[in-house]
C-alpha cells in the first residue's frame, strides 16, 4: 500500500493509507448492458469495523406549517386568538375566524383587558344583541376541516360571562353550506373562566368543515382556547399528532429526531429565541410567538410531545437549544441582507440561560423528586426520556460572540452532565469561512461532535463520496444535521435521490465518524412552503411521499452497526467499463445477524453485477430485494404518488450470486446468516 496524501476539509494535511474507493463516476456506455457481470462487487467480511448504530434519523423543524396545520392534530387554526401582524403583515387576532349571524345581531371584537393568563393575552369578545338563531363565530380551520362520519372530535374552549345571559353555548360541526354534523350544547357559562369540553360524533365526511360557535341570547360572551381535535391522534395521545403523518414518519425508522428546528431554535432576534420552557404544561399556558418563518407558533406541539414522539416511534431525541445567540439572519426582512442579524444574549443574563439548559436536561432525565422530573411526572410520564445528545446552536456565524457563549454552555453542560454528548455547529455549508472557523474551534475545545450542514446540487454529492474517508478519526464527530441534493427547480427527482442515497452508501462507510445523518427538511403543507426541496408534503386530507422519502426509508429501515468494506470494480470482459455512477455498501445487523447489501445506479442502462461475500461462514439463500427505480427527472405528485415507488420481492442469494442493478436504481438485499 502507497501512502496518500489527502487534505481534511476543515484541518491540516493527513496521511492515509491509499483507499479503495467504492465509486466510479465514468460515464455509462450504453448498449454493454448485456454483458455478463461487467461489475464486481466484493464484500469482505472479514474486515468488519464498528459504525454508529444511531446514523439515520430525522430533524423536525416548525417549518412549511409542519406544526400547527400539519403533525400537530389541533383542527383549529388560531384557536388562541394570538396571531398578529409579527406573524405575517396581514394577520390579526381575528385571523381564521369570522362573526356569524343567523336571523339574529352581534358583533365580535378582541380584547387583552382581563385576560386568561398572561401568556394567552387575547380573548374574542362576542357580543349578542339579538340571538335570532345563533351569533357567533366560525372558523375555517388549516385550509379546511377534514371530518370523517362516525369518527368522534373533542372540543375544549374556555369562556366566562360578562354581561347578560348569552348562554346557552352550541358548538357544531358544519359545511361550508351550513349542513350540521354534530353538536354539543354549554348550558351554563360563569362569571370567572371556566374551561368546557364536550365530544361531537360527526354524522357526515366533509374535507373542508368548519367549527361554528353560537350565542343565542343578548349579552356579552368571552371565549379563548377553542379547541377541536380528532380522538384518533397517533398512539391516541391527547393533545397529539395527526397519525397518519406521525405513521410515515414512524416508518421511516429512524433512530433518532432532532427538534424544534434549526433557525427555529436559534430565532428571529433575541426576543424570538425558542424557549422550551414556553412548551411544556396545559396548553391554554404555554406562549406561542411569530415564527422565524413568518408564520404563528402555537407551541401546542411542546417538548413534552416532542420528548414523547420520540420514544413512540424508538428514536432517541436530540434537542437543539440556541448557543445564547439569534439567528444571523435575523431582521433579513427589514434589511434584505443575510447574515448581519446574530446578536449574543447580554452576558448578566447568561447564568439564567445556563440554567434553562441544566433544567432541560432534568426535565427529560431527572428523577420525579427533582423539579422539573416531578413536572414531567406531572405530565403523565414518569419515566426518563433518556437523553443522550443536546444539540447548542445551528450554523452559527463564528463570532467571538457566539463563541464565547457556546463555551459558557458547553462548560457547564459537562461540569454537571458529563453522559451527555454534546453536539456543536461548523456553520450553513460543507465549506468557506464559517465552515473552517467552526472546526478550528471545534478542535481547540475536543468537541465530542459537530452538525455539519449541505445543501448542494446532485452532481455535488457524487463528487464528494470520499470526503469523509479523509477526516481524522481523533477529532470531534460529525452529526450530518441538515442534508438534500437540490435541483435548479427544487424538485424532488429521482436524480437527487439517487445522489443523497449514493452519500448515504459513503455515510455508512464512514460510520465510524459519521454519527448521526438526517434530510432535510422532514415537512412541508404543500398550501404553504417557505423552503423546497422536502421530504414529505402533505396538505389537510393527503400524504405525498417523495423519492428522497423512499430513499430514507430504505436505509432507515435497513440499518447496521458494522460495516463491512464493500469495493466495486470492473470485469476484464466489460472492455468499455459499463457501470459509471455506481455506489455500494454492506453493512451487518448484529441483533439479527442479517447482512445488508446496497447498490446504487445512476446510470440510464441497468449494470449486470456479480456479488461476491468473502469471508462469510453461512448465507441463508432466501433473501428479500427491496428496488427504488425509474425515470431520473421523474418525482411523485398529489396527482401521481406512485411514480416512483420501491418494490419488494423475494431473492435468492449465495456467498456469490448475480445481481441486476435497473437504470437510475437503488437496491437493497438483505440477507440471513442465521
Amino acid at each position: 500500500m502507497t501512502n496518500t496524501w489527502i487534505k481534511r476539509q476543515a484541518g491540516k494535511w493527513i496521511t492515509l493509507a491509499a483507499i479503495v474507493t467504492p465509486v466510479l463516476s465514468r460515464p455509462a456506455q450504453a448498449g454493454n448492458a448485456t454483458l455478463a457481470a461487467p461489475v464486481i462487487v466484493t464484500v469482505q467480511a472479514g474486515q468488519p469495523k464498528n459504525i454508529s448504530p444511531d446514523l439515520v434519523g430525522i430533524f423536525f423543524e416548525d417549518l412549511n406549517y409542519a406544526a400547527d396545520g400539519g403533525l400537530y392534530a389541533e383542527l383549529i387554526q388560531n384557536r388562541s386568538f394570538e396571531y398578529s401582524a409579527a406573524d405575517s403583515k396581514n394577520w390579526n387576532s381575528l385571523t381564521a375566524w369570522e362573526l356569524v349571524q343567523r336571523g339574529g345581531k352581534g358583533s365580535v371584537v378582541t380584547e387583552t383587558n382581563l385576560p386568561l393568563n398572561a401568556n394567552s393575552p387575547h380573548y374574542a369578545v362576542l357580543t349578542v344583541e339579538n340571538g335570532g338563531n345563533g351569533v357567533g363565530l366560525r372558523n375555517v380551520g388549516f385550509d379546511g376541516i377534514t371530518v370523517k362520519a362516525g369518527e368522534k372530535y373533542d372540543v375544549a374552549l374556555f369562556a366566562r360571562e360578562i354581561s347578560g345571559r348569552p348562554a346557552p353555548v352550541i358548538v357544531r360541526l358544519e359545511s361550508k353550506a351550513g349542513t350540521n354534523y354534530g353538536e354539543i350544547v354549554f348550558s351554563k357559562v360563569t362569571k370567572d373562566w371556566a374551561k368546557y369540553t364536550g365530544t361531537i360524533k360527526a354524522g357526515g365526511s366533509d374535507p373542508d368543515a368548519r367549527l361554528v360557535v353560537l350565542a343565542k341570547n343578548s349579552g356579552t360572551l368571552a371565549l379563548d382556547e377553542i379547541s377541536l381535535f380528532p380522538r384518533k391522534t397517533f398512539h391516541n395521545r391527547p393533545n397529539g399528532l395527526r397519525p397518519d403523518l406521525a405513521q410515515v414518519i414512524a416508518d421511516l425508522h429512524p433512530k433518532f429526531m432532532r427538534f424544534p428546528g434549526g433557525c427555529l431554535a436559534h430565532g428571529d432576534g433575541l426576543g424570538n429565541i425558542y424557549h422550551w420552557k414556553d412548551t411544556i404544561g396545559p396548553v391554554e399556558q404555554r406562549k406561542g410567538q411569530p415564527n422565524i418563518w413568518r408564520y404563528h407558533q402555537s407551541v401546542g406541539l411542546g417538548y413534552f410531545e416532542y420528548f414523547q414522539f420520540c420514544e413512540d416511534i424508538g428514536a432517541k431525541p436530540l434537542p437543539v437549544v440556541a448557543a445564547g445567540v439569534c439567528c444571523q439572519n435575523s431582521d433579513y426582512l427589514v434589511t434584505h441582507k443575510w447574515g448581519i442579524g446574530q446578536k449574543g444574549l447580554p452576558m448578566e443574563g447568561m447564568p439564567a440561560y445556563l440554567q434553562e439548559v441544566l433544567d432541560l436536561i432534568e426535565y427529560a432525565n431527572g428523577p420525579v423528586t427533582s423539579t422539573w422530573g416531578a413536572k414531567r411526572a406531572a405530565a403523565g410520564h414518569p419515566k426518563p426520556f433518556h437523553l443522550e445528545y443536546l444539540g447548542v446552536g445551528n450554523e452559527d456565524a463564528q463570532t467571538d460572540v457566539f463563541r464565547e457563549r457556546f463555551k459558557m454552555i458547553y462548560d457547564a453542560v459537562k461540569v454537571k452532565h458529563p453522559e451527555i454528548t454534546v453536539i456543536g455547529t461548523v456553520g450553513p455549508d460543507p465549506s468557506g469561512s464559517d465552515y473552517d472557523a467552526g472546526w478550528k474551534f471545534a478542535d481547540e475545545q475536543h468537541l465530542e461532535m459537530v452538525d455539519e450542514h449541505g445543501y448542494k446540487p446532485p452532481q455535488w454529492f457524487w463528487e464528494n463520496l470520499t470526503r469523509f474517508d479523509a477526516y481524522d478519526r481523533t477529532k470531534s464527530k460529525v452529526y450530518l444535521g441538515e442534508y438534500a441534493a437540490h435541483e435548479k427547480d427544487r424538485a424532488n427527482t429521482l436524480r437527487s435521490a439517487l445522489a443523497e442515497a449514493a452519500y448515504m452508501t459513503a455515510l455508512e462507510r464512514n460510520g465510524d465518524v459519521i454519527r448521526l445523518a438526517s434530510y432535510a427538511p422532514l415537512l412541508a403543507n404543500e398550501r404553504h412552503i417557505q423552503w423546497r426541496p422536502d421530504l414529505i408534503y402533505f396538505n389537510h386530507t393527503n400524504i405525498l411521499l417523495t423519492a428522497n422519502y423512499f430513499v430514507q426509508q430504505m436505509f432507515g429501515q435497513n440499518q447496521g452497526d458494522v460495516y463491512l468494506p464493500t469495493t466495486i470494480s470492473f470485469a476484464a470482459s466489460d472492455t468499455n467499463q459499463t457501470g459509471g455512477n455506481l455506489s455500494a455498501s454492506c453493512v451487518k445487523d448484529s441483533k439479527t445477524g442479517d447482512l445488508i447489501l446496497k447498490l446504487v445506479n445512476a446510470n440510464p442502462v441497468p449494470v449486470l453485477a456479480q456479488v461476491n461475500l468473502d469471508g462469510i461462514a453461512k448465507i441463508k439463500s432466501a433473501a428479500t430485494r427491496t428496488v427504488l427505480a425509474g425515470d431520473p427527472k421523474g418525482f411523485n405528485t398529489f396527482v401521481n404518488p406512485r411514480n416512483i415507488v420501491p418494490t419488494i420481492e423475494p431473492f435468492t442469494a449465495a456467498k456469490s450470486f448475480h445481481c441486476d442493478m435497473p437504470a437510475c436504481s437503488l437496491t437493497v438485499i438483505r440477507i440471513k446468516t442465521r
